[in-house]
């Protein structure tokens, strides 16, 4: 089926199901309706003209019924002097939720308004004046907001009348002649043009109404005081009553009753010194970050380069020593291996060993166990810790464990990828390595991985449809420059997910960790051996690395997390596409930013070739990029286009 096809019956589904709710909804509103006629109980049929399940309500000129101008929702309904006896069915009428003027004016209709009343939410005109209308108004009445006409005069009515103080739009206010009693709010008088609560039993002071009405608006209520009214003056409040004051006879009531009160007061300086200490305490403990999800609780500040400055965080190796490591600086040996080596120098030793960083010219081992730090994450193969050295410069340090690679594979694997470079792939600066440690050191970057700004970014960045592009395009072009590079030596990255891509200070991506793990994707490489059935070695790892690159495709398409390496996203992208919904794949930001459908479709075609284990649909990762960076500059040219 190709791909019009495919759009065509999806829209043409979608079609179908919007016509089916449409119809849904007018079936609920039309019987809905009649069921309210019913109740309203008209005394022959001529007063139902047209009210029936078998037409409808805008077509078919239902007797007191006009639609909005696309005939499809009823906005007014006036049934007015129709000799009506029955009562007002608010929960039935108001499921035709987009009415906007209700009027029974003066039939014979009784009986309680239901609170349901507050669901007709567009109401502005409620007209129910000259019927016999009992009990309370309801209370959910000031939810009405558009409410601007409320006429309930002549009914018999009872209680306070409704707060209408929040309803701004309110312009008309009739409630004369029933029994209502209390006092009458402070409406908002400024706004209205229409307002009566005459021959009630309200009590009280008159609201300043601003000269806008007379006593004409207020006759009839005995109980009521200040202008307008001829009962101008409303009688003062009485004074509160004098406060009781028990005279003791006592000379100092004070000493008498200090026997009474010491427990209380001992009690409270326990509990005071009690809350000093253990202030005092959690002052003094060091709070340490342990996942990607903690607030990190040191004092910070800001550095000139935009990274996080440590103060009074502990040294490093005091960290190492509270996770399980040995003692560093008791249990290191000779003093030679604290010693610096430096590829540019040609100096070998035992000790710390710097790749590239002029940054760290000069740094020895024990500067960087004494600087301060903190951990960032652990993981399954190690921790993560943030490093400040004493000029400033912050450190990413990962401490590797249960690795099973011997110390002379580690030192030819680390000094193998710092001769490969690539503006977009991190190189580690230093490492440290014995047969029991291993520790690795990377400049670090505080703007977060891919996996954050995906789900959850707290930095304040996000990534629309072009930056998602942009992202699968740079990576993808540096992940196939290092496999070029590292083919004959076998060194593939071996642990690719969004959370090893990170952002540098101008939100550039960079690809961490490469070729740090040799058995990360075991899970992945053996799926591929099973479904290709085929002993693949070193090449393993390169294909592994080309499936987690489509998986992070996946990612950045769906915006959905990914679960045991990937398979579980995958499983769920394929069972959408076999059903032929290939437009529900996609993330619904996406959708709703406007990107381009059919570009967003052609790069999940690539994810689907890279997570394909078929021998036929096997491509490299150089042909991976090209593809990929193809549809970005076909993307950027159609924005220049469309400008």
């Amino acid at each position: 089926m190709s791909l019009k096809q495919i759009w065509f019956w999806i829209i043409l589904t979608f079609l179908f199901l919007f016509f089916l709710k449409t119809n849904s909804e007018s079936e609920n509103v039309r019987k809905a309706l009649v069921k309210f006629m019913h109740q309203l109980e008209p005394p022959d049929q001529n007063s139902m003209q047209g009210w029936n399940l078998t037409s409808d309500p805008c077509a078919h000129n239902w007797l007191g019924v006009t639609c909005y101008a696309n005939n499809q929702y009823i906005k007014t309904i006036v049934l007015e002097e129709l000799n009506f006896t029955g009562v007002l069915d608010a929960t039935s009428l108001c499921i035709a939720n987009t009415l906007q003027y209700l009027s029974l004016n003066n039939n014979y209709l009784h009986g309680f308004i239901s609170e349901d009343i507050k669901d007709c939410k567009f109401l502005t005109h409620l007209l129910l004046s000259g019927n016999k209308f009992s009990g309370n108004l309801p209370v959910s009445i000031p939810q009405l907001r558009n409410m601007k006409r409320l006429h309930v005069s002549d009914n018999l009515f009872t209680g306070n009348l409704p707060n209408m103080v929040n309803v701004t739009s309110l312009i008309s206010f009739l409630a004369q002649n029933n029994n209502f009693t209390g006092q009458i709010p402070d409406f908002d008088f400024s706004n209205f043009e229409v307002f009566n609560v005459s021959n009630n039993n309200l009590r009280g002071p008159v609201p300043d109404v601003g000269g806008r009405f007379s006593a004409d608006s207020f006759y009839g209520n005995p109980n009521l005081c200040g202008k307008p009214i001829s009962n101008s003056s409303c009688p003062p409040p009485p004074p509160p009553p004098p406060p009781i004051v028990i005279k003791d006879k006592k000379k100092n009531p004070f000493l008498n009753d200090l026997p009474i009160y010491s427990g209380y007061i001992v009690i409270g300086l326990m509990f005071i010194i009690f809350l000093i200490f253990k202030l005092s305490r959690k002052c003094m403990t060091k709070n340490r970050e342990t996942g990607l999800d903690h607030v990190e609780k040191k004092d910070m500040s800001q550095d000139t380069s935009g990274g996080v400055v440590i103060v009074g965080g502990e040294k490093l190796s005091e960290i190492l020593n509270s996770n399980g490591s040995k003692n560093w600086f008791n249990g290191l040996g000779v003093r030679s291996e604290y010693s610096m080596t430096s590829m540019e120098s040609g100096v070998t030793t035992s000790g710390l060993v710097l790749l590239s960083s002029r940054k760290l010219r000069g740094l020895q081992f024990e500067d960087l166990l004494s600087a301060p730090a903190e951990l960032i994450r652990r993981g399954k193969h190690g921790s993560l810790y943030k490093v400040m050295l004493d000029n400033g410069v912050l450190l990413a340090v990962k401490r590797i464990k249960d690795w099973g690679i011997s110390k002379h594979e580690f030192e030819r694997r680390m000094n193998l990828i710092a001769q490969v470079k690539h503006t977009l792939v991190m190189s580690p600066v230093a490492y440290y390595c014995s047969q029991q440690e291993k520790l690795l050191a990377y400049e670090y970057l505080p703007n977060g991985s891919l996996f954050m700004l995906l789900y959850g970014s707290q930095s304040g960045h996000s990534l629309d449809w072009r930056s998602r592009l942009d992202v699968a395009a740079k990576i993808a072009e540096a992940l196939a420059y290092m496999h070029e590079e590292l083919g004959e030596s076998g060194i593939a990255h071996g642990n690719f997910k969004s959370s090893n891509i990170l952002f540098d200070k101008n939100m550039n991506p960079q690809i961490s960790e490469y070729g740090l793990m040799v058995a990360e994707n075991q899970g992945v490489i053996s799926h591929i051996r099973s479904r290709r059935n085929k002993n693949m070695s070193a090449s393993a790892t390169f294909r592994a690395d080309i499936y987690a690159f489509g998986v992070i495709l996946l990612e950045l398409l769906t915006g959905k997390v990914v679960k045991n390496d990937g398979f579980d996203l995958v499983k769920w992208v394929n069972s959408v596409i076999s059903e032929e919904w290939t437009a529900e794949v996609f993330d619904r930001s996406l959708i709703s930013q406007g990107a381009s459908e059919e570009r967003m479709v052609n790069l999940l075609q690539v994810a689907l070739k890279c997570i394909n284990p078929s021998p036929n649909d096997k491509l490299s990762m150089s042909q991976v990029a090209l593809i990929t960076n193809a549809l970005k500059d076909e993307d950027e040219k159609s924005v220049s286009f469309d400008r």
